[in-house]
């Protein structure tokens, strides 16, 4: 079997396993596992806290510092209410394209490394080439804040890290950071004819909304100057506003699910502060005038920085060697790459697929764009990493 036959054998058995980030993704993980474990790595798993969820960390070749790690993310987004025409668990190959969820964001990119891992078990290497595969991606990084647990108390540690998010095969050296929340109000509910004997918090939760769009439209209007991002400011949405129970009853409870991506960490700080005192000297004190126990609660459901260009970068370096890129772009979604460039790691995004296929129904990846990212790893193969491509 040549090596893109392989790979997309590798991608049907990925695609079967329905690995939605709500559900359990333990046994795409054994099988990531069982066939680096084949091809002579050595595979440690890291489970979460629930015992159905796992990371994988792999490593070929000898265990120093140095070297290269292949990254993705195991989970996919829900197909529920989408109009799929094909079985989005079992991969179809149709006029060049692939199609499955997961096909490219991010389980081809992941197919074409478990391909190659024999290649590079084979290769006479002087540095590692490591593989990290995590869980739930699509709803805050989790695993992989947990997998940097585990490499900080590592005694090596990877030079630099390519993350094989759809790209196109572009090289990208940049991206904005992802900031989830949950805010919660807690009110007293009462009949509506009497609403100044309760606390109606669907009503402070519009309030908040209004504040957090008055600080949209503030951040668009300072956009950086020079900023490579599309937009370059800071921006952010509402994703959610839930509560209330019916017409006539004053809501005790509401939540609003938002996000930010910000094009500077300073932009980040500035809203999380507006809204503290929004809260505290404008909203909490109207609510507890009325009862004292109402409350404001944002919860962090996830905050991942964003991947910062940097002048020296060995990674973008190697990869444009390695496909022959003459340069390298900033995009406006997030990665996983900020987590790997702050322990150190230089870091780029580059793998096959575009982004405007990834969470839509009939989601697929182009048999071409694979092929040159196998066409990547096998130069990645060939590539003898010395002294001069280890930071530590």
């Amino acid at each position: 079997m040549d090596r893109l036959a392989r790979t997309k054998a590798i991608l049907g058995d990925l695609i079967a396993f329905p690995t939605v980030s709500a559900d359990p993704n333990l046994e795409m993980i054994a099988y990531l596992a069982d066939l680096l474990g084949q091809a002579g790595a050595h595979v440690e798993l890291q489970r979460d806290d629930t015992g159905h969820k796992a990371n994988l960390f792999a490593t070929l070749g000898p265990e120093v510092s140095g070297g290269v790690v292949l990254s993705g993310h195991s989970d996919v987004v829900p197909v529920a209410e989408q109009p799929w025409t094909l079985d989005p668990f079992a991969m179809t190959e149709r006029d060049g394209r692939l199609y499955g969820r997961g096909a490219c964001d991010m389980k081809g990119f992941i197919a074409a490394a478990l391909a190659m891992a024999p290649e590079f078990a084979s290769a006479d290497r002087a540095r590692p080439i490591h593989f990290a595969f995590t869980y739930d991606e699509e709803v805050g990084c989790l695993g992989a804040r947990a997998l940097m647990r585990l490499l900080e108390d590592k005694p090596y540690r990877p030079a630099i890290a390519i993350i094989g998010e759809p790209t196109e095969m572009r090289i990208i050296e940049g991206h904005k950071g992802c900031y989830e929340y949950t805010t919660r109000f807690e009110g007293l509910a009462g009949h509506g004819s009497a609403p100044e004997r309760g606390v109606n918090a669907v009503e402070f939760a519009v309030r908040y909304v209004a504040r957090l769009l008055e600080l949209k439209d503030e951040l668009r209007r300072s956009a950086p100057e020079g900023s490579r991002f599309d937009p370059p400011w800071t921006t952010v949405n509402v994703g959610a506003l839930q509560g209330g129970s019916a017409h006539n009853v004053i809501a005790g409870r509401a939540h609003v699910d938002w996000e930010m991506r910000p094009a500077a960490e300073a932009d980040a700080d500035y809203v999380k502060t507006q809204l503290a005192l929004y809260c505290s000297q404008r909203l909490l004190p109207e609510m507890r005038a009325v009862w004292p126990e109402a409350s404001i609660e944002t919860e962090v459901i996830g905050e991942v920085a964003g991947l910062v260009p940097t002048d020296a970068n060995l990674a973008r370096r190697i990869v444009a060697e390695l496909t022959g890129a003459n340069g390298a772009d900033c995009v406006p979604f997030g990665t996983e790459a900020g987590l790997f460039q702050a322990l150190g790691m230089d870091v780029v995004v580059c793998g096959p697929g575009s982004i405007e296929q990834a969470h839509k129904a009939d989601e697929y990846l182009e048999v071409a764009q694979l092929s040159r990212c196998l066409d990547m790893l096998s130069g990645l193969a060939e590539r003898r990493l010395g002294p001069e491509d280890a930071k530590g």
